[in-house]
């Protein structure tokens, strides 16, 4: 199966120049943990829930600081026509729950998640990649 077969395309995308305010707003509006980051038509990073408090509000960072601020800037992504077998592979070794889903001019048109993936039959390797990505690491570190 390939991921463009149960990605969702519904994506709201952040500006860098957004406020934190108004990306934890449309967050919460879509019951969402994580933003892609766009900007002239191009991903240019990732903001979740977590980078919101640890490297925002932990920090003692404004709600009118700007998405840029605290964004990861490192996009981990797969491709629509990509095996899911291959991204959960992936996503385990990353530690990764979520990935853009981009085609292949690098185009967002989609998320994918670990949970959009048990939900179609992938069950077993799902489980595999999430024990790993739950292992404990310093992979994502939120300093900044």
């Amino acid at each position: 199966m390939k991921v463009n077969q149960c990605m969702t395309r519904e994506v709201h995308i952040a500006d860098p120049a957004d406020t934190l305010q108004h990306a934890a707003k449309t967050m919460a509006d879509i019951d969402a943990g994580f933003l892609p980051v766009g900007e002239n038509d191009r991903l240019v990073g990732i903001i979740t829930d977590r980078d919101i408090a640890i490297r925002a509000v932990g920090a003692g960072r404004s709600p009118d600081a700007k998405v840029r601020d605290v964004m990861s800037d490192e996009v981990k992504y797969c491709y629509t026509d990509d095996e899911i077998d291959e991204v959960l592979s992936n996503m385990g070794e990353q530690q990764i729950r979520r990935l853009p889903v981009v085609d292949r001019d690098k185009r967002l048109v989609g998320v994918v998640s670990i949970t959009d993936l048990a939900a179609n039959g992938e069950a077993r390797q799902t489980g595999e990649a999430l024990c790993e990505i739950a292992r404990p690491s310093a992979m994502h570190s939120q300093s900044i």
